[in-house]
């Protein structure tokens, strides 16, 4: 299934955003904003993921928490939590495995483009096993570390990758088999794996192991 489908309004307008990926990679993205009918990649992120939010939302490393955002104008439940003070975020927290919300207090925990910047990881997933209610899931969006790299060193309009930089201990993305490996050790089973962004973005989803 290709979850991006639904963000179109028409297939032409799917198509285009496809066929036009190598146009939008090299362009600055708030020019590609300004195209009718085209969407920067960060869009193409958040309304994949907002697709598969499900019940009360909690995203952790939310950045602007646009994605938080949207679901409350959706009419749902969310908060979103970041170690920086970026503009729009709900609640700035220390440490990203001690979170001030009680047990099973979340139906979905996300880290959109987020988790490769967060050095406990381990720890951070532990505290998400925590949170999550029965039935509950998180999902994640990850770029392999190639593309990460790349990315991170051209995208000179985004603040991310220049006001807050990379601190010791955050990567550039993971091997499909490192964060698979990482989710597994963390007491979590994979579900779904999409691609996006003709595969070279992945959006995963994944349940605590019984």
């Amino acid at each position: 299934m290709d979850v991006e489908r639904a963000l179109y309004r028409s297939a032409t307008g799917y198509w285009a955003n496809k066929l036009l990926l190598p146009l939008k990679l090299v362009v600055p993205q708030p020019l590609v904003a300004r195209v009718p009918g085209l969407k920067t990649n960060q869009e193409i992120r958040v309304g994949v993921v907002l697709q598969q939010v499900r019940g009360r939302l909690l995203d952790v490393g939310c950045g602007a928490n646009r994605l938080a955002h949207a679901y409350r104008r959706q009419g749902g439940q969310a908060v979103g939590v970041d170690v920086y003070p970026w503009d729009g975020v709900d609640q700035i927290v220390e440490n990203r495995a001690e979170l001030p919300f009680p047990d099973g207090s979340s139906d979905t925990i996300t880290f959109v483009a987020s988790f490769n910047h967060i050095p406990n990881r381990v720890d951070v997933l532990a505290e998400a096993r925590r949170l999550l209610a029965p039935g509950g899931r998180v999902l994640l969006t990850n770029l392999r570390p190639v593309v990460s790299r790349l990315w991170h060193l051209w995208a000179f309009w985004d603040d991310d990758q220049h006001e807050r930089g990379m601190k010791s201990g955050e990567v550039f993305g993971f091997r499909d088999e490192e964060l698979a490996e990482l989710l597994s050790r963390s007491g979590f089973r994979t579900t779904v794996r999409c691609a996006l962004s003709l595969g070279l973005n992945h959006l995963w989803s994944c349940e605590p192991a019984r």
